[in-house]
């Protein structure tokens, strides 16, 4: 079993992510979990990411605020405890358009 305590969690930098603070739970270097990991992510309002596809699956949860979700032809607003799965190649875009922070849990494939 491997705990990770939210004031252990370290901070990590994701390329195409403005004014966003990102903390790793599980995975890579925050734990031994092979095959995904789980992150965590406060958007200040107007905080957002580029419209972009990757190889990996990924779940979103809101777990404060809200989040406005793009995959360039759809969007939607997901609130508290909405969720959001990504396919693989699917593009998709993340942006807090309200005046209060936000904070979204990903759950996301391990590459290679």
């Amino acid at each position: 079993m491997r705990i990770t305590r939210i004031s252990e969690a370290r901070g990590y930098e994701a390329p195409e992510h403005y004014d966003m603070a990102c903390l790793r739970l599980q995975g890579k270097e925050a734990s031994e979990a092979g095959s995904m990991w789980m992150g965590m992510s406060h958007l200040l309002p107007g905080g957002h990411t580029s419209l972009k596809a990757s190889a990996q699956e990924k779940i979103y949860l809101v777990l404060a605020g809200e989040v406005t979700m793009s995959n360039g032809t759809e969007t939607a607003v997901l609130g508290v405890m909405d969720s959001c799965f990504i396919a693989a190649g699917e593009s998709r875009a993340l942006r807090n358009e309200t005046n209060l922070p936000a904070t979204i849990l990903l759950v996301m494939q391990v590459t290679n």
